[in-house]
This record gives structure tokens, C-alpha cells and sequence, in this order.
């Protein structure tokens, strides 16, 4: 296992794993963040951590879903005005909603230029926000580190940003290969062009989606993830530095991988 420049970029087989793909009418990116290799050969346990986006669709039909797959704690990370403006996810029996924030500058105030690496300019935004949002990236992984709380779903508006960093960041530290989680982000672009197909059926302006906002090249999770270990040494020793514990890490491990 690792992150070397072997194999980087590559689609791994189990990455585009149908199974992962989670039916709920009212989503579109919902799926399963286990089954990857981890430490020691060991697998991330599966129907343990799920991710999504946004969750404020679901109908009562999709929640008698919800509720058989058994999802025990939400963690939404969208900001307070996606929130105040689309909802939150309807409250089920026994089910624990978890807003959390990673401050971070909306995107608008640095757009995409035409023509320039769209990779280069999703790492940058990525980066800026774990720069920003320690505090909320800290909160987020310690909550899945928790094994009282699982499973877990964690979630945003397109479930690819904030989302993906999250699951990136929980997947490293769980000793998956750099190509298997970068190949995890990248399963987003085709829920996201499901997404911008309904916007597009629903409000008149749908289809004019900023690409940066539907795409999710696997180039630029990696640029992300290598920026990051050069920067603090490892992702492990940044989430230390966001305010996660080596406790909260060992946990982490502990509850998502399978015995060996």
C-alpha cells in the first residue's frame, strides 16, 4: 500500500463497484465508502460510513429506505444558508442530525478562468478550505471516529467538495491507496451530471452549472492530497494539527477496518 506516483490516477476496479451506488429517488450521489483496501490488507468495513449529497429531498417513501439501511448519525456540512434555504434531512426515529461548517470563502469570489486546470483550480479551493475549516474537518472526522455514532452519513449540497475532502481525509488515515481514494472522489462527476440533468428540468437557469461545481477529476483530489502531506508531513499529522486525537485516529481504525 501507498501513495506513490505508481498507479496514480488509474481507475481502480473496486472504485467503480456498482454496489457502492445506494437507490434513493431523492438522491443522487448517495453511496457505500467501504469495501477499499486498508492497513495490513484489511478492508474499510462497509455499511459503516456512507456519503451523499444533499438530503433534504427525501420523500417519506425514501426515508422508510433510509431508515432499513440504517443510518444512525447525519453530519451535513453545507453552510447555514444552504441550510436555511433547502432544509435539512426530515428527522426519522433514532436518527442524529450533526450540522458542521468548515469555514471556508464561497467560490464565487474566485472563479474559474476558462481554459486553466480545472484539477489545479479544485485543489486550490480544497486547500483553502482545509486551511480555513480545521476546526470543522476535526469535528466531522472525530464524529465518525465514534463507533456509537455509526453508521454514519456525511454529506453536502453535491456531495463532492466538502464531502469528498471528508472521506478523503477518513479514507487516508485508514491506510487506503492514494489511487483507490482519488477514484472514489471522481465517482461524483457521474452523479453530478445526474444532478445538473434534474436542475435542469426543475429551475429555468438549471443547466448553467459552473463546471467546477459538477466535476470531480481524480487529478485534482490527488494534488489536494500530496499538497497536504507536503505541507504537515502526512495527513494524520494534519488532522492532529485541525484537533483530532491520536485516540480519535486509533478509533477511527479501529471501528472501520475489518479485522485482518
Amino acid at each position: 500500500m501507498g501513495h506513490g506516483p505508481t498507479g496514480r490516477y488509474r481507475v481502480s476496479v473496486d472504485a467503480i463497484d456498482n454496489s457502492r451506488q445506494i437507490s434513493l429517488p431523492a438522491t443522487f450521489n448517495f453511496r457505500d465508502v467501504g469495501g477499499y483496501l486498508g492497513h495490513g490488507d484489511r478492508s474499510v468495513r462497509r455499511g459503516r460510513l456512507y456519503r451523499s449529497d444533499s438530503l433534504h429531498r427525501l420523500t417519506e417513501q425514501d426515508g422508510d429506505a433510509f431508515a432499513a439501511i440504517g443510518v444512525r448519525t447525519v453530519i451535513d456540512l453545507r453552510r447555514p444558508s444552504e441550510v436555511e434555504r433547502d432544509g435539512r434531512v426530515p428527522a426519522y426515529q433514532g436518527l442524529t442530525y450533526r450540522h458542521i461548517h468548515p469555514e471556508h470563502d464561497d467560490w464565487s469570489g474566485t472563479p474559474h478562468e476558462e481554459g486553466a486546470s480545472l484539477a489545479r483550480y479544485l485543489a486550490d479551493r480544497y486547500a483553502d478550505l482545509a486551511q480555513t475549516g480545521t476546526a470543522g474537518l476535526a469535528e466531522a472526522v472525530g464524529l465518525i471516529a465514534d463507533s456509537a455514532n455509526a453508521p454514519v452519513v456525511v454529506h453536502c449540497v453535491a456531495g463532492k467538495d466538502r464531502t469528498g475532502i471528508v472521506c478523503a481525509l477518513t479514507l487516508a488515515v485508514l491506510g487506503v491507496d492514494d489511487a483507490d481514494i482519488t477514484a472514489d472522489y471522481a465517482l461524483s462527476s457521474e452523479a453530478s451530471a445526474r444532478y445538473s440533468a434534474w436542475l435542469a428540468t426543475v429551475t429555468p437557469d438549471g443547466a448553467d452549472v459552473p463546471a467546477p461545481f459538477l466535476a470531480s477529476p481524480a487529478e485534482a483530489m490527488q494534488i489536494f492530497l500530496d499538497e497536504l502531506r507536503a505541507g504537515h508531513g502526512s495527513i494524520e499529522a494534519y488532522l492532529r494539527h485541525a484537533g483530532v486525537t491520536d485516540e480519535q485516529l486509533a478509533a477511527l481504525r479501529e471501528h472501520l477496518l475489518d479485522e485482518a
